[in-house]
């Protein structure tokens, strides 16, 4: 099954998790410290909640979007599309086996033609331990990592 993502900034988790519990009816399906997703099946939606500072995230539509994406089976499906994005010119940047939003996943970003980022992803760890038993994060530390529309990593 392939579902839309919505990542969203917020400045208040808490309040935004109990907003959209109500929204949806439904429980995050994973919290960790500054980020909660919610696995919505009805509509199908993976919907990311990041927490940043008020000054950041502004009021209104005004610095809500973190990013975008389509989650998708398998990793099989994401090199399909990125075969797919690359044949249409969009010049799509591969993360293969990396770990972001508090999972290891293959995924592949591109840019729409105002820079919102769009990723096609797949999760394969969605719990990821290390050794000594703490959670495992990006490589900067950051719960998600979404590249500028030159590949370059924002975490």
């Amino acid at each position: 099954m392939s579902r839309v993502q919505l990542a969203l900034n917020v400045s208040d988790l808490e309040a935004s998790v109990a907003f959209y519990t109500q929204l949806f009816g439904t429980q995050p399906h994973k919290r960790r410290p500054g980020y909660a997703n919610f696995a919505i099946t009805e509509p199908p939606l993976k919907l990311v909640l990041i927490e940043v500072p008020a000054d950041e995230r502004g009021s209104g539509t005004a610095g809500a979007l973190n990013h975008l994406g389509i989650e998708v089976e398998d990793a099989e499906a994401v090199v399909a599309h990125a075969d797919r994005l690359r044949d249409a010119g969009l010049a799509p940047f591969d993360e293969m086996d990396t770990t972001c939003c508090y999972a290891v996943q293959d995924k592949v970003w591109v840019h729409d033609p105002a820079g919102a980022p769009w990723e096609v992803y797949t999760i394969t760890d969605d719990n990821p331990v290390a050794a000594d038993g703490l959670m495992v994060l990006s490589s900067e530390g950051a719960a998600c990592c979404t590249p500028d529309a030159a590949g370059a990593s924002a975490c």
